[in-house]
């Protein structure tokens, strides 16, 4: 199963990627670490929650599909703003 999922972390920002390996269970996404270090203090990480959503999810797309997939929901739910996600691509451009 492919998917295109939604990670919001304790913080209320939002990191949307995709899994081709059907690994939901354990896979919470890559964004980056150096942005997460600077947005999260020690204390919070003592006990915190994430919530990982699936948005999307196929069979049998293709990678090119998925892909597409996973761009038009980070433009849809603006995760490369920097105010409300960490996805860095495509680059956010303010309107």
């Amino acid at each position: 199963m492919k998917v295109v999922y939604k990670i919001t972390y304790p913080n209320g920002k939002i990191y949307i990627g995709q899994d081709r390996t059907d690994d939901r269970l354990r896979y919470f996404g890559s964004p980056s670490k150096r942005l997460l270090e600077h947005d999260t203090d020690r204390e919070a990480l003592r006990d915190f929650t994430i919530r990982k959503e699936i948005l999307w999810e196929s069979e049998d797309a293709p990678r090119s599909e998925v892909n597409a997939r996973e761009k038009a929901l980070i433009l849809e739910h603006r995760s490369n703003d920097p105010a409300i996600g960490y996805n860095q691509l495509p680059k956010f451009r303010a309107v």
